[in-house]
């Protein structure tokens, strides 16, 4: 099971820099970068919920579900 983090495109979608969001949302560019590399073991509510309100996205746009092959 993976998850992929496509936290990238959304941002290109809605011309918005890493940098920008990170202010606007109150995380570090640092820890933001993290997450969309998928660095990362998980994410709090709140902070999936301040991006979803600042890209105007749902969850589902930045995170997606890839099943492992048997």
């Amino acid at each position: 099971m993976t998850i992929e983090v496509k936290l990238d495109l959304v941002l290109v979608q809605r011309k918005m820099k890493l940098t920008e969001l990170a202010e606007k949302i109150g995380i570090s560019v640092t820890n933001l970068s993290l997450l969309k590399t998928g660095r990362v073991k998980g994410i709090r509510f709140n902070t999936l919920m301040a991006i979803c309100r600042e890209l105007a996205c749902q969850p589902g746009d930045i995170l997606e579900y890839i099943p492992e092959n048997d």
